[in-house]
């Protein structure tokens, strides 16, 4: 590509989410029913307090361009969300990918799911020297290019949750008591929760509350409502009876 004076800027000269691939043809198949039902549980309880809802993306499996020197390389993660962005490309558009030089807004956190043969990628025990012709790490782009503040890896197998924190230039791996983490800027945490989801009842990531409370999924959040309902509804007919009226007879 040529250069012009004055420089176009990449948002301009660079492809755009249109140009660029949204799928791999050499990667094949569906992922696995616990790579959508656990990224679906962190989409419906990620509820940022200091964000509202239109200033909030979160994706799974999207290809995310991160290099305008190599505008064809991407990572996918198999969750992420961006904080302080439009919901929707150019405030109009459900995304085909995202494309860091045109969004302009790093995801703040990133989630893997460890599968068979990608662990020592997802844990930075891949490292390669970074070349012009050859795509850096999963590691590399998320510490070192992208600098996301948060990077969560979860070992459905073993059940093992590790949380990395950016600090300086390189990611700290957090002591982690308890398998929570606590995000000041979100006011809200990310930790295990033992239950119930999709019909199936093992140890999920979801987000929790500054109480420590999970943060309901919107079916919780109805048959919250339609408790309520019913305990508002027994309240009324017991007053009813106490002044002498007969509530089913109403």
């Amino acid at each position: 590509m040529y250069q012009t004076d004055p420089p176009i800027p990449p948002k301009e000269s660079l492809p755009t989410m249109y140009d660029l691939p949204s799928e791999d043809p050499e990667e094949l198949g569906r992922p696995d029913e616990f790579h959508i039902y656990q990224p679906q549980l962190l989409e419906e309880t990620f509820r940022p307090q200091t964000y509202g809802a239109d200033q909030v993306f979160v994706a799974s499996d999207l290809n995310l361009y991160y290099d305008s020197r190599n505008p064809l390389w991407y990572k996918r993660p198999d969750w992420f969300a961006v904080v302080g962005n439009s919901r929707f490309y150019q405030r109009r558009d459900l995304r085909l990918s995202y494309v860091i030089w045109q969004e302009g807004i790093n995801p703040f956190v990133a989630v893997e799911l460890i599968s068979p043969g990608t662990e020592k990628e997802d844990l930075g025990q891949s490292l390669r020297i970074v070349e012009e012709n050859q795509p850096p790490t999963k590691w590399q782009v998320y510490e070192q290019i992208l600098r996301v503040p948060y990077y969560i890896v979860f070992d459905r197998y073993t059940d093992n949750l590790r949380a990395f924190v950016l600090q300086a230039d390189s990611y700290t791996e957090l002591n982690l008591v308890e398998p929570r983490i606590w995000m000041p800027r979100l006011e809200i945490g990310l930790g295990l929760w033992q239950g119930n989801y999709k019909g199936i009842e093992r140890l999920w990531l979801r987000w929790y509350e500054d109480n420590g409370n999970w943060i309901p999924t919107p079916t919780e959040q109805e048959s919250q409502r339609a408790e309520q309902e019913r305990q508002r509804a027994e309240r009324l007919a017991a007053k009813l009876r106490e002044l002498g009226v007969n509530p089913d007879e109403l």
